[in-house]
């Protein structure tokens, strides 16, 4: 990683975006779904710029500020650092390297896309001063053991809703062995807006969302709107009911 961002007078800023608008090197998809049964995944990469850049690939289990020598996964990609010409493609072979991971759901990780710009030419033999960003694209990569109940398209629909002890946040509950995104959650079926970019909640688990400021309060019986993503990066329209 020191040597990638050494870029002699080029000073590079790192800027890290999930599904990098700005980004010349494109991912294809917006998320990675790993079936545990296949053992291996590709991801295609294309680079619809018109220079050439270095790509730097690699997996972490959560934490943003990870990098190629300090990630611990269970996960090997190849290749893990190339060009990409301007106009090619590239594909990234994920290979599942066995060591144990819960089978009764889904465990979560992240898949990081590093752009390098060229290094800028020279005026009169001199290197130029100038501002470059490294780009970094990161996406979310659900391994699915063999197996699992349900469907993870219908997990959406058996999410439910109460309100928390405090009465002050609404809390989703998720029985089923998938993680669920959500983009949107909305109270009396959209009129009142709860929050934008709701996180997720993982599989088995609950996912408190603090009430804001102008929000009615909350009463069983009261209809949920929220809208999730799927496993092909599409938006799904959900309704439920807070119950007691």
């Amino acid at each position: 990683m020191k040597n990638l961002l050494a870029l002699g007078a080029t000073l590079l800023v790192l800027a890290a975006f999930s599904g990098a608008a700005d980004a010349s090197v494109v991912i294809g998809g917006t998320r990675v779904v790993f079936p545990a049964a296949g053992g291996e995944v590709t991801v295609r990469l294309n680079n619809n710029g018109e220079q050439p850049a270095l790509v730097e690939a690699w997996i972490d289990a959560g934490n943003p500020d990870s990098t190629p020598d300090t990630a611990r996964v269970p996960f090997l990609i190849t290749p893990p650092l190339f060009r990409m010409n301007a106009g090619k493609g590239q594909s990234l072979r994920i290979v599942y390297t066995g060591q144990p991971l819960p089978t009764d759901r889904e465990s979560l990780f992240w898949l990081n896309v590093l752009e390098i710009p060229p290094k800028p030419g020279t005026v009169n033999g001199e290197a130029q001063n100038t501002l470059q960003f490294a780009v970094r694209s990161r996406l979310k990569l659900f391994f699915r053991p063999a197996g699992l109940a349900g469907n993870p398209l219908t997990a959406a629909a058996q999410v439910t809703w109460s309100v928390a002890s405090d009465g002050h946040a609404l809390v989703a509950h998720n029985p089923t062995p998938y993680h669920v995104t959500f983009s949107k959650v909305s109270l009396g079926a959209g009129k009142a807006t709860l929050a934008t970019d709701a996180g997720m909640v993982a599989p088995l688990s609950t996912l408190r969302l603090p009430l804001a400021d102008g929000v009615p309060a909350l009463a069983a019986g009261a209809t949920v709107a929220f809208t999730t993503i799927n496993d092909f990066g599409a938006a799904d329209a959900n309704q439920g009911t807070i119950t007691p």
